[in-house]
């Protein structure tokens, strides 16, 4: 691994650096759960809260034709005329960091780069961000077998969620196999997949995927720090320690594939996890973009703050890619310590609209005898 080399580039389009924009179109088959806002939320929509997305568990029967309810249960979805596109772009430095060990991918259309449309909607798109360590063995394996293995799994498309986590399993599992990578090479990964109008992130790391909902910033996944209070007890309860935010001293993520000079035998429990979180929704007209990135862009910036820019300069110009590369700019000029990788996926060939704050038409009054006071105070002034 030669230092100063960039990460790769979109899939089938290399380039060191910046990636080209992709553009495919694709449709959705759920629909998400509403928001509902009282008039102070909305008088302070210029300032938008962060939110976290809670997703509903329902089984998927068939992810291109059902839809949850806010309820938790499941309709049909033939009334929705909601149909967005995908289209992505991104970007990646080196950072200060001597080597880069970052990877990521972009398929804006998976059936036409998978060859067939048995199982499909008429559209599915998929994304990832590896952020490797130990070298960029793990990483770049990662990235180049993590889509096979999940459309490969006999689960994959009508149970996608079980497609996710074995796919994560069997990756981790090959790099242990692996002779000619470093064993002591690891990598977390952020994938998303979109299947119809379904949108499915799993992650394993400190990666994050953040959506942009009418300007307020939802995050799809958590930082799978060792110092996280669920990851903390987690490994404790698995004899692993936790050193000054790493874990056993070695590694900041409590979440990753590979490192095998830090894990037991294949199919026993060990701190150091490969499963991936999942996080499940269904896109409705208000989500306007996905944001996924390397902890090289999260560790200077808010999930909000990044949500401003890329809407800020969609309103603009409309190009995911020049968004992705206006992140990476201001995660450098906040002086980042690490590698910086960024994909910008939209929704819509448009660009967003913008958010008209309703102005308050309250009237207000004065009784005669307040008028008579205030008078009389005025006339001896």
């Amino acid at each position: 691994m030669a230092p100063g080399t960039g990460a790769t580039a979109c899939l089938d389009k290399s380039e060191p650096g910046f990636c080209k924009e992709n553009e495919k179109d694709s449709t959705f088959d759920k629909i998400a759960h509403e928001d509902s806002h009282d008039s102070s939320t909305q008088a302070k929509a210029a300032r938008p809260p962060l939110m976290r997305h809670c997703s509903s568990h329902v089984a998927l029967v068939d992810p291109f034709s059902l839809i949850c309810s806010p309820e938790g249960g499941v309709k049909s979805g033939k009334n929705s005329g909601f149909q967005p596109t995908f289209r992505s772009g991104s970007c990646s430095e080196i950072g200060p960091k001597q080597y880069m060990e970052d990877e990521f991918i972009c398929v804006d259309d998976l059936p036409q780069h998978l060859g067939t449309n048995n199982g499909f909607p008429s559209h599915g798109a998929f994304y990832g961000v590896f952020d490797g360590h130990g070298g960029k063995d793990a990483a770049s394996f990662t990235r180049m077998n993590i889509l096979d293995f999940i459309t490969q799994d006999s689960h994959f498309p009508y149970g996608v969620n079980r497609a996710l986590k074995n796919a994560f399993v069997k990756a981790d599992h090959a790099l242990a196999d692996a002779k000619n990578l470093d064993q002591s090479s690891g990598t977390t990964a952020l994938v998303a997949l979109m299947l119809g109008r379904t949108m499915i992130i799993a992650n394993a790391g400190d990666s994050r995927a953040v959506l942009g909902k009418r300007g307020r910033a939802i995050e799809l996944s958590n930082d799978h720090k060792p110092n996280c209070t669920s990851e903390r007890l987690r490994i404790e309860k698995l004899g692993g320690v936790i050193y000054d935010g790493y874990l056993n001293g070695q590694l900041s993520v409590a979440r990753a594939l590979g490192d095998w000079h830090m894990k037991g035998t294949k199919g026993s429990p060990y701190p150091l996890s490969s499963e991936p979180e999942l996080e499940e929704l269904v896109l409705t007209e208000e989500d306007e973009f996905l944001i996924i990135g390397c902890d090289g862009l999260w560790d200077v910036m808010s999930s909000q703050y990044a949500v401003t820019i890329v809407r800020k300069e969609l309103m603009a110009h409309n190009d995911p890619e020049r968004c992705s590369r206006e992140l990476v700019r201001e995660a450098l000029k906040r002086n980042t310590c690490d590698n910086l990788t960024v994909v910008v996926i939209c929704f819509s060939p448009d660009p967003p609209s913008p958010i008209e704050i309703p102005r308050s038409h309250r009237r207000r009054s004065i009784s005669a005898e307040g008028l008579d006071i205030l008078k009389g105070v005025l006339s001896q002034a």
